[in-house]
This record gives C-alpha cells, sequence and structure tokens, in this order.
C-alpha cells in the first residue's frame, strides 16, 4: 500500500487578481475563488479521502470546506503549510517591489533559498516546514488518500523537493489557482509524481486559467 497526496491550490483571491504579493497576509478567497474551489470540489467528489489537511490562512482552509462539502469530512489545519512569508513585500505588485527594494530583489530572484526577504523568510526556511508536515502526514497515513490544501509556494518546494530539483529555480513549476497535482508515496522519499497543476475542472469556467 501507499500514501497518496492530493495537493490542492487555494482559489483566487482579489490579491492574485492584482498580481499582489500575498506571503502570511489573511486574504479570504473572492467570488472567483469560491467557484473554482466548488469545481475542483466537484472534481473530487468521487474521491475517497482517509484525512483531509489544509493550510490555516482563509483563502485555504475555505477551499478546503468547500471541498470536503462533497465528503462530509473535517478539515485539521497546518500552519506549516503556509505560503512563504513576503514581509514587508506583502501588498505590494512586483513593480512596487522593484521600485522599493531593488537589490533585495534581484538577490531574491538569484538565491531564493539563502536569500532573506526584508521582514520574511528565506525560501529555504519554508522548504524545510513544508517538507516536514508532508512527512509528518505521511507517516500518520502512509497507506491512506489524504487531500492537503495549500499554496503555490509550498506546493512548488514540496514537488520540487520530492524531484530532487534545484529550488533557487522553484519559480519554473507552475501553480494556477485551484489546480490539481498528485503525489504518490510507495515510501518516503520515493514519491512519484502522477499529476502537477492540472485544472482541467476549470476549462469550461474560464479559458485562461491553466495557460
Amino acid at each position: 500500500m501507499s500514501c497518496r497526496i492530493y495537493l490542492v491550490r487555494h482559489g483566487e483571491t482579489e490579491w492574485n487578481a492584482s498580481m499582489r504579493y500575498q506571503g502570511h497576509a489573511d486574504v479570504p478567497l473572492s467570488d472567483t475563488g469560491r467557484q473554482q474551489a466548488l469545481l475542483i470540489g466537484k472534481r473530487l467528489s468521487y474521491e475517497k479521502f482517509n484525512v483531509v489537511y489544509s493550510s490555516d490562512l482563509e483563502r485555504a482552509y475555505e477551499t478546503a470546506k468547500i471541498i470536503t462539502a462533497f465528503h462530509s469530512i473535517n478539515v485539521e489545519t497546518v500552519p506549516e503549510l503556509r505560503e512563504l512569508n513576503f514581509g514587508f513585500w506583502e501588498g505590494l505588485n512586483l513593480k512596487e517591489i522593484k521600485k522599493t527594494y531593488p537589490a533585495e530583489l534581484e538577490q531574491w530572484w538569484d538565491k531564493p533559498l539563502s536569500s532573506r526577504i526584508p521582514g520574511g523568510e528565506t525560501l529555504g526556511e519554508m522548504v524545510e516546514r513544508s517538507v516536514a508536515a508532508i512527512k509528518q502526514i505521511f507517516d500518520r497515513h502512509s497507506s491512506e488518500n489524504v487531500l492537503v490544501v495549500s499554496h503555490g509556494g509550498a506546493i512548488r518546494s514540496i514537488v520540487g523537493y520530492m524531484l530532487e530539483m534545484d529550488l533557487n529555480k522553484y519559480w519554473r513549476l507552475r501553480q494556477d489557482n485551484a489546480c490539481l497535482n498528485i503525489i504518490e508515496f510507495p515510501e518516503w522519499g520515493k514519491g512519484i509524481l502522477m499529476l502537477f497543476n492540472d485544472c482541467s475542472h476549470l476549462k469550461d469556467f474560464r479559458s485562461d486559467f491553466c495557460g
């Protein structure tokens, strides 16, 4: 038996739509995001989940609650599954960050694993906490189906870690809002990526969700 983890990115927020960095800012889902969550909930309504975990930030937790309405199962929150803490950059768009923090942004794009965002954390710190959270989930449910609702950065970190890629290039792993990823774990350290950034359930809602 193996552990199969369904990793879902939360639905869209107003800050997603305006391309503002969110991080630990507790931004709720927009109406579009709730509709996205409903659509992935319908897609996953035929799956059997033994347990559901979510980041404790509202946009992830609400996405998880909408999905689990099809399953009558409780959601357990895990703060370690939060998005990267963008510190002073939260609420800003890329143009604003480039204007105010040009040197820090250049350093971040070059070596995010070791570069600390002003007032925030390094990518390496997020990788450590998010992967540790998935390891704990695997240890508890090594032969079960698990739904995890998290954030784009955290999911990129988890997938990139399992693929043993250079996580300084983690931004090359695209994660659209309300997308689905599946990792099968026959054992820890041997995760198999079964599905990545799939949002076919959104294709009739709006054509530009997954470019």
